[in-house]
């Protein structure tokens, strides 16, 4: 109780907000690019407490979001081999195919499995060593040095019947391609458990490149509105620069283990990513020497002809550019219980939350 009362208390978010109409000028457009901070930005209601001239914009923070649809046919494909086990974070599961989902496949008798994290797929590697187990990596500098971890336990205990399909991905190349889209970006919400792994030196070239500040944000109502006030008073005081407002759990330097783990398993390789297409060294596969882990190479998958959903504008939602309620199928063929596209589907999708927290707004 004492940590909730801290950064939800009342009269510190009333200060806050006042302190915030108070030094902001100008016409001042914030971006997100944390799933996190996007639900918890409308969970709190922030957008009702800013003035009208600060505008709050969805980025690219949800890896479901992000992840290219011919990955999960990938998935699909994997999960249809008789000797295979495909295990998957929860969240992954319902996301639309071309033609299919991992759920619909565990409906017809695929061995796909739901796993809280990693370790629980090595597990299962161990107790069937007769199958092979793939575990769909997905996700940010947060999720990968998990995946790393992963890789050398199977490779102290040579556990050779244990893959990963990695989709993991960088966020500095996204932020940077946004801005030379031509995409109006004024300040960064930088994300904070990406943060906890990097530091906060990943962001200066978008300050010194670009003239875009960046402060690294807790998630409660307090450490938003702080966050936002600091990029304001960037913005007014023609500043930009890296802060750190979530110091409590980020470093400048980041975990440097984890960093170390990460690249001694993983090398960066161009990425596709929804909305902004293929961006250069965005993502992560596994190194060479590790090759034998990786089931891209490992299998052979007869993977469907790509297909999309017309109508569904992800995105350009992931850009910032529109808003969920901008979508003509969001809250009515497009829902949680039914998803169109991924941004529906993930807890951290923008469409989501929007569903979730402002469906009902005018």
């Amino acid at each position: 109780m004492k940590y909730i009362d801290e950064f939800r208390n009342k009269e510190l978010i009333n200060r806050l907000v006042e302190e915030i109409h108070h030094v902001s000028k100008q016409e001042i457009r914030l971006m997100e690019v944390c799933g996190g901070h996007t639900m918890a930005i409308q969970r709190f209601g922030i957008p009702s407490l800013l003035p009208e001239n600060i505008k709050l914009l969805s980025g690219p923070g949800c890896p479901v979001c992000v992840t290219s649809r011919s990955y999960i046919d990938h998935l699909i494909a994997l999960s249809k081999k008789e000797d295979v086990i495909l295990t998957t974070y929860g969240d992954l599961i319902r996301v639309p195919g071309s033609s299919s989902t991992l759920e619909k496949e565990r409906a017809k008798g695929r061995k796909v499995k739901i796993v809280y994290s990693v370790l629980d797929a090595l597990q299962m590697a161990r107790d069937n060593k007769d199958l092979k187990v793939v575990f769909a990596a997905i996700g940010f500098e947060t999720t990968t040095p998990a995946s790393a971890s992963a890789i050398l336990t199977a490779e102290k205990e040579q556990l050779k019947n244990f893959y990963i399909l990695s989709a993991h991905k960088v966020m500095p190349p996204a932020m940077s391609a946004l801005i030379d889209e031509g995409i109006r970006i004024d300040g960064y919400i930088a994300p904070g458990h990406v943060s906890t792994i990097t530091g906060s030196h990943i962001y200066e070239p978008l300050a010194v490149t670009f003239k875009v500040g960046c402060v690294i944000s807790g998630f409660e109502p307090v450490d938003l509105l702080k966050s936002i006030l600091m990029l304001v008073k960037q913005k007014e005081e023609n500043r930009p620069c890296v802060e750190i407002q979530y110091k409590r759990a980020v470093k400048i330097e980041g975990n440097l283990k984890a960093k170390a783990l990460v690249e001694e398993i993983f090398t960066e390789r161009d990425d596709w990513w929804r909305g902004l297409g293929i961006l250069p060294n965005s993502g992560l596969s596994l190194k060479e020497k590790y090759s034998h882990y990786d089931a891209e190479k490992q299998f052979d998958a007869a993977i469907e002809t790509l297909r999309e959903d017309k109508g569904c504008i992800c995105g350009e939602i992931l850009k910032g550019i529109k808003n969920p309620k901008e979508c003509k199928l969001f809250g009515k063929v497009c829902n949680p219980s039914d998803p169109v596209g991924a941004c529906m589907v993930s807890n951290e999708g923008a469409c989501h939350a929007y569903y979730r927290y402002r469906r009902l707004e005018l």
